[in-house]
């Protein structure tokens, strides 16, 4: 038995724990396109915003009821996603799984205080047609028919192109207000996943159109660079990679017992996220120092820039917050505990 043990300990420590996590986030070419590059607009509207709609608003709203058409499976993310299609011909990536809740509230926030963010929408069923007999991924939260479970389903735009990643550490905005800010948000939210292969530059493919991100962009002559976190999905859990990476996001119970601000500085402030993994992880090194690097994105904040951010959310309505988690179909007592939270953190940032 001892031997088995020692065996099955050395194919362990030998595996990855995180499939491609070591993988090289592309270079930034994005960096050297003209135009003019976006990553916070002032929201004028905060207060009217409708966080159950989100930045695509109601007009974009996935049908309730319809059947979309399977385009294809994608096998590249951590968590089950698919492309699908609706009746006009518009894309739609669904994703599946613990991500789906937690990704849709996130996007309502980081959007309502005036940052960039995807177009998704929770879905409690959504039938796809079309789909193949037995997918890689998901598999158990379809059924036979082939309506999909607790779906995130984002719009893919058709007047943007995708450039490439942008890097905390060095982009454009390093170092700004705004950046601040959505450093601020990461950990407002608990989003631990602070990878840069999460973070999306998306560049504006045709003109003399009202885009979705902006409506006035139809009027500017420059091409626009739109700076986004393009993966939410790690939110309102623990503040680091734990054993239960693959069930804690959007868990109430771990939101609730963790820490939010760290430590108060006369100028600057340390966030508790990005948190140092769990120990368990030192048996994939790579992966536990490239957290462990993550950390610095949480700490020394400007107490100003931290305060600015929190004096913007300040200006949410209640009935807002409480939104933004019903757009992400959690049940009536766990939309008031998320928000009783966010309200608290809220005044936090706001008396700094």
């Amino acid at each position: 038995m001892k031997n088995r043990t020692g065996i099955a300990l050395l194919m362990f420590i030998a595996t990855p724990l995180w499939a491609g996590s070591a993988k090289k986030a592309p270079p930034d070419a994005e960096l050297q396109k003209q135009g003019r590059k976006v990553l916070w607009e002032q929201p004028a509207d905060i207060a009217s915003r409708d966080l159950m709609s989100g930045q695509g608003g109601r007009e974009h709203f996935p049908a309730s009821g319809a059947t979309y058409e399977f385009v294809k499976e994608d096998l590249g993310a951590t968590n089950p996603k698919f492309t699908v299609r609706d009746a006009q011909g518009g894309k739609w990536k669904i994703k599946l799984g613990d991500e789906a809740r937690p990704e849709t509230v996130a996007t309502r926030f980081v959007w309502a205080v005036g940052f960039h963010t995807d177009e998704d929408y929770f879905l409690p069923q959504v039938r796809v047609s079309g789909l193949p007999e037995h997918v890689h991924r998901g598999q158990n939260f379809i059924d036979a028919d082939g309506t999909m479970h607790n779906a995130r389903l984002e719009k893919e735009p058709d007047d943007e192109k995708k450039l490439g990643i942008w890097r905390w550490s060095d982009g454009p905005f390093t170092g700004t207000r705004e950046w601040n800010g959505l450093r601020v948000m990461m950990a407002l939210v608990n989003n631990w996943d602070l990878k840069d292969e999460n973070n999306t530059v998306y560049e504006i493919r045709e003109k003399g159109i009202k885009h979705q991100r902006d409506p006035g962009l139809s009027q500017k002559e420059d091409p626009e660079l739109i700076y986004v976190v393009s993966d939410l999905g790690a939110a309102f859990g623990p503040v680091r990679l734990d054993l239960a990476r693959k069930s804690d996001k959007g868990d109430l119970t771990k939101f609730r017992h963790t820490t939010f601000i760290r430590r108060v500085h006369a100028d600057r402030v340390d966030f508790a996220v990005p948190g140092a993994p769990s120990a368990f992880f030192i048996f994939n090194p790579a992966e536990y120092f490239r957290r462990r690097r993550l950390m610095w994105i949480g700490k020394n904040v400007p107490r100003d820039d931290a305060r600015w951010i929190g004096s913007v959310l300040a200006q949410l309505s209640p009935a807002q917050i409480r939104d933004a988690f019903r757009a992400g179909g959690y049940p009536p007592e766990q939309v008031e505990a998320f928000a009783s939270i966010l309200q608290s953190r809220i005044r936090d940032l706001s008396e700094l």
